[in-house]
Formats: structure tokens, sequence, C-alpha cells
């Protein structure tokens, strides 16, 4: 059972950086592909980024490439999202969300577990 759970959100100005993290709390994440996705107010969830289970291969969305980068630390069963840069336009609440394999990586419809989110607010 993959249960997830998002931490490190908060409220930051435009710039800085924070790290999230989506913990399994069933310590199986290392099996599982991991995607970031996130929904700002009034907005459809997007995808921002996906890494692989085992070589760990990650992929970005355009708008993030080079500010963002994923990480995963099997022996926590954790992976972080490292958001460096920040702009108001990253505002949006974040959730993790784990699958099996990895094709659709960047598909939300295609993630079967997923944690509860974690608000991130940036000021400008």
């Amino acid at each position: 059972q993959v249960q997830l759970v998002e931490s490190g959100g908060g409220l930051v100005q435009s710039g800085d950086s924070l790290r999230l993290a989506c913990a399994d709390s069933g310590r199986t994440l290392s099996s599982y592909t991991v995607g970031w996705f996130r929904q700002a107010p009034g907005k459809e969830r997007e995808w921002v980024a996906t890494i692989s289970s085992r070589a760990g291969i990650a992929y970005y969305r355009e708008s993030v490439k080079g500010r963002f980068t994923l990480s995963r630390d099997n022996a926590k069963s954790t992976v972080y999202l490292q958001m460096n840069s920040l702009k108001p336009e990253d505002t949006a609440v974040y959730s993790c969300a784990a699958k099996r394999t990895f094709g659709a990586y960047a598909s939300d419809a295609s993630f079967q577990w997923w944690g509860q989110g974690t608000q991130v607010t940036v000021s400008s």
C-alpha cells in the first residue's frame, strides 16, 4: 500500500527556494515512478516533473527546467523536489503521485496514488 505525504511548502518571496518532500509511509516508493503536479486557484492541475523508479531519470515541464530538480532517496522512501528561483506564477498546491510504470509520465490520469498536497505561495 502506497501512502504519500508531502511536506515543505510555505510562503516565500520571489527568487527564494523551497524543497518539497514526498514520503511513503509504506516504505515502498523506490519501486515507483513519482510525479509532481500543481494546481493554482481557478486553473487546471498541471504536470511539473517526474522521476523514474530505478534509474532516477527525471523529466520537467519547460517552465521549470533549470530551476526545479528532482531527486530520490530510496533508503528513506522519499522523493524531493528542489525549487529554486521561485516565481509568483509557481504559486499552487503541489501534489506528488506514484505509479508502477513510467509511460505517460506527464498524465495525471495515469498515476494511481496521490498525496494530499502542500501549498506553495510565492510573493512578488
